[in-house]
């Protein structure tokens, strides 16, 4: 994503013009810029981040209660996670262009922080909450259902499935039991920002390898890689 020759382009494309700057400013500024500059701990965006998480919850939710007037809780929970997830998130901000807006310390920059999913995703988490300090809750609401609407009905309609893990487990499991175990096999980076790296391993044997910002995260995405090299198939 090339980096957006005006705010009012960026604007445009948000779909919201914010009337307190500041809001933004913060919504955009990183934990790793704060600690860089010396600013207060405060100024970064992990506060509005809280706050946007609960707002997203709030309208998905809602969405989900009104379209399945027939679903238990159990499957609108379920979906609701599949929607608001991180790697969901991190597509919303590709497509807005969020990362090259983002304020990063020079070693989040130099490592790839404007694409990293963590760190993009708490940043639309970030400016959904700053939307809705600044303009109110039906900017919120606005804002998310334009830009899930697409997830939440592939969603729905069983489109996109996120728990790679248990996909692998049955497919490798409908013809007999096989011992499928994760190894995390490395870690890198400071306590606050770890990288995992996983391995899984079907009869000792490794077949899909993963990363992520968490060991969940690695785990789900070596089964993903699994599967996308179709491992059920040759077993």
């Amino acid at each position: 994503m090339t980096k957006m020759t005006s705010m009012k382009e960026f604007y445009d494309r948000l779909g919201y013009s914010f009337k307190d700057e500041d809001l933004f400013e913060t919504a955009v500024t990183h934990s790793s810029y704060v600690r860089e500059v010396g600013a207060p701990p405060s100024s970064c965006n992990e506060r509005l981040e809280f706050l946007g998480d609960a707002y997203l919850d709030m309208v998905i939710s809602r969405k989900l209660f009104d379209l399945l007037p027939d679903e238990d809780e159990g499957v609108l929970t379920k979906y609701r996670a599949q929607i608001v997830c991180g790697a969901s998130l991190a597509d919303i901000a590709r497509q807005l262009g969020l990362g090259q807006q983002l304020r990063l310390s020079k070693g989040e920059e130099q490592t790839g922080g404007r694409d990293r999913e963590s760190i993009i995703a708490d940043a639309v988490e970030a400016v959904i909450a700053a939307i809705g300090l600044d303009g109110g809750y039906d900017e919120v609401k606005q804002f998310v259902l334009r830009n899930f609407d697409k997830r939440i009905n592939d969603v729905i309609n069983g489109k996109i499935y996120n728990d790679y893990k248990s996909a692998l487990q049955e497919k490798l499991q409908q013809n007999g039991p096989v011992e499928i175990h994760y190894e995390t096999t490395n870690e890198e980076g400071p306590d606050h920002d770890k990288t995992f790296y996983v391995e899984v391993r079907v009869n000792a044997e490794t077949f899909g390898r993963g990363k992520g910002k968490s060991k969940k995260e690695a785990e789900q995405n070596a089964a993903k890689n699994a599967l996308d090299k179709g491992v059920a198939d040759v077993l």
